[in-house]
């Protein structure tokens, strides 16, 4: 179903003789215009409505066979057909008109193009309604078309809670990069139009007018659009540049094309959540030929690794299914299972530089040039040298974004060592690690398949090549794989882990023996709490 359109702060007011008294005190006092679909019917309506003790009152309008008329730079009439029907009379038919004021020409020009688009969904039948040759269908939007339900669902119900969006702003590297990108960057967006994609809380917006923007479209689809709205409605010099438009990118309606568009769509490993593919669609619906778009491109960071304390914790989380005797029940058929299970999971957390055994390679899009499609499947070829003669237990993985500005060029980065993000970094731990030499090369391929959950499944591949002698032939001497699902990570930011140097690092046995007792009897992972082994299926970024 579309999303509905909803214009804040109007002001509405009945021009019948009938409702001119009612309307007298009020003055067409403040409320909301909502275009959507009718709950019961399915149609297209508008609706107007009015909040507060004294002057609360809601208009509804069909558009199936409603007009609209100019009056003025940001009034309009609306015009619907009306029935009359009392018991023993003749049912009456007659017009009724709606005066409707914008705050702006800006948000003017965006009810008028929101009427059209809803009054062009009309059709001469209900969805639903059986046809001759079919039925009447609701059409879906392309976020519609690629996004089950359910996790859209989910998605908007998260991003429309303020404390998630405080947990975003809070993050000082974040928020403060995105400011200084802006600030520094003034002539970008002095006297230009800006669109915010995923416009959340509204801070970017806000960014964007302090900058000097000249007009501000956020577009925001969650519930948040209300908290933006009494957020932007507080900073009155900056908010009159502002217009907040409900709805998804791929929907929406914009009376103008914007100079700059300003967003946050990155999610672990750059890609989760696929809000890069709605910043892209953006970009080819509203962006101008010469536009810029900040951020500008992204890179994804990827280097082999070595970590037997994080390998064993991996480990140890299956170990509970190994008891023969729970309860007078043998676990152990469910052990092998469990053990994939918790390595088909990828790890968030911050691990020291130290871990890495050679220097990253690294993965670009452009934001600018790359098409929708590009995004729905990514592979990376892996080629490595270890620095070491080591064990790799996986490969580590972290991403940083360009803001290309005409006056200062600035990196966002998550990389290990720099200072963390609530995005931290991440890791896809092989089940069977390698044993590699220094100067053995590392060759391999990332493998992401985007799908309808909003993330992607990941395909690792590690080998290690031939070294010594024979190795100018290029035969693999060993291969580990991985399946990991980026949705259902584990988030392991209870408690850093001391670095050990790769020579001091003890063997798997004797640490797998450490503790491991305890473990199985409280049937927890080392190194959380009960609280955040719950919280670790939280839904995030």
């Amino acid at each position: 179903m579309a999303s509905a359109d909803m214009f804040p702060n109007v002001s509405f007011s009945d021009v019948n003789a009938a409702a001119a008294a009612s309307e007298e005190a009020g003055g067409g006092a403040g409320g909301k215009a909502v275009f959507g679909l009718d709950a019961a019917s399915g149609a297209a309506r508008l609706s107007l409505v009015r909040t507060g003790a004294d002057q609360a009152m809601e208009i509804g309008l069909s558009l199936s066979d409603a007009q609209i008329f100019k009056l003025g730079r940001t009034e309009w009439l609306c015009v619907s057909g009306q029935t009359e029907a009392k018991p023993g009379v003749e049912e009456k038919l007659f017009s009724r008109a709606i005066k409707v004021v914008l705050r702006s020409e800006a948000e003017s020009k965006a009810f008028s193009l929101a009427f059209q688009r809803w009054k062009q969904q009309m059709t001469s039948g209900k969805p639903g309604e059986p046809l001759e040759n079919g039925s009447i269908m609701v059409s879906k939007s392309k976020f519609d078309t690629k996004i089950e339900a359910s996790s859209a669902q989910m998605y908007f119900h998260y991003y429309g809670q303020l404390l998630h969006q405080q947990n975003m702003l809070q993050d000082f590297v974040r928020t403060g990069t995105y400011y200084a990108a802006v600030m520094e960057n003034r002539s970008d967006f002095e006297g230009r139009v800006v669109v915010d994609v995923g416009a959340g809380s509204g801070i970017l917006s806000l960014f964007a007018a302090q900058a000097g923007a000249k007009h501000v479209y956020a577009v925001e689809a969650s519930e948040m659009v209300e908290h933006a709205q009494r957020l932007i409605s507080g900073n009155p010099s900056l908010g009159q540049r502002i217009t907040i438009i409900k709805g998804k990118v791929e929907d929406v309606e914009l009376p103008e094309k914007a100079d700059i568009l300003i967003s946050e769509p990155m999610g672990t490993l750059l890609v989760n959540e696929r809000m890069l593919e709605s910043y892209v669609i953006a970009r080819d619906r509203f962006l101008a030929p010469d536009g810029k778009m900040f951020p500008t491109t992204g890179r994804i960071h990827m280097a082999p690794f070595s970590d037997e304390y994080l390998y064993v914790e991996m480990a140890n989380k299956a170990l509970f299914w190994q008891q023969h005797n729970f309860f007078g029940v043998d676990l152990t058929p469910l052990h092998s299972s469990a053990f994939d299970g918790y390595f088909s999971q990828p790890v968030v957390d911050a691990f020291d530089p130290r871990l890495l055994i050679s220097p990253p390679t690294y993965h670009t899009l452009d934001f600018t040039k790359m098409k929708e499609e590009d995004l729905y499947e990514i592979d990376i070829p892996l080629s490595f040298v270890s620095s070491v003669g080591t064990r790799v237990h996986g490969l580590a993985c972290w991403f940083d974004v360009l803001f290309n500005g005409s006056t200062v060029q600035r990196w966002l980065t998550t990389a290990p060592g720099s200072p963390t993000t609530h995005w931290y970094q991440l890791r896809c731990v092989l089940a069977q690690p390698l044993y590699v030499m220094a100067g053995q090369e590392i060759t391999g391929r990332l493998h992401l398949v985007a799908h309808s959950a909003q993330s992607y499944t990941i395909y690792l591949t590690l080998s290690a090549k031939m070294w010594g002698v024979g190795a100018e032939q290029g035969g693999i001497l060993q291969t580990s794989t991985a399946k990991l699902e980026l949705k259902e990570p584990y988030y392991r930011m209870s408690q850093p882990q001391q670095y050990m140097p790769q020579d001091q690092q003890q063997p798997l046995s004797s640490l797998q023996a450490q503790g491991s007792e305890q473990q199985m009897q409280d049937g927890l992972s080392p190194g959380i709490t009960v609280e955040q082994e719950r919280d670790s299926a939280a839904f995030t970024r």
